[in-house]
């Protein structure tokens, strides 16, 4: 039940991260979770969460996650994927990524997701 549970909770998230809706979002996160998206400094609590989610949100059209793996275990979530980004001037990009999760109850406490973002804002020179 719990894994379905997750299953279920994992694939809300990515709709709603790729719908870019950061309430969405932030209502699969405890008050006092931590998030850390590639080498950014880690931040905690909703506030904090959605300031970082929201400016990333601003520097790009669209995105969009396809999972192809997950394990599971009791409070332990981690996947990995590819993610398409739509940059502001229409081209898009696909990265591979990898994400942690642990869980407090049915929220995500801890969110860590693992990816080279660099090549969505690098220029061609």
């Amino acid at each position: 039940q719990a894994m379905t549970d997750r299953t279920r909770l994992l694939a809300e998230l990515f709709a709603a991260i790729d719908a870019m809706d950061t309430p969405g979002f932030l209502d699969r996160l405890s008050t006092a979770a931590i998030f850390r998206f590639g080498s950014s400094p880690a931040v905690q609590g909703k506030d904090a969460i959605q300031a970082a989610v929201d400016g990333f949100f601003s520097t790009i059209a669209g995105v969009h996650h396809k999972i192809t793996r997950q394990i599971i275990d009791a409070q332990t979530l981690v996947c990995e994927g590819i993610v398409t980004y739509t940059r502001h001037d229409a081209s898009t990009i696909t990265l591979p990524f990898a994400n942690f999760f642990e869980f407090n109850g049915d929220l995500i406490s801890d969110y860590r997701v693992y990816i080279d973002i660099a090549p969505l804002y690098a220029t061609d020179s």
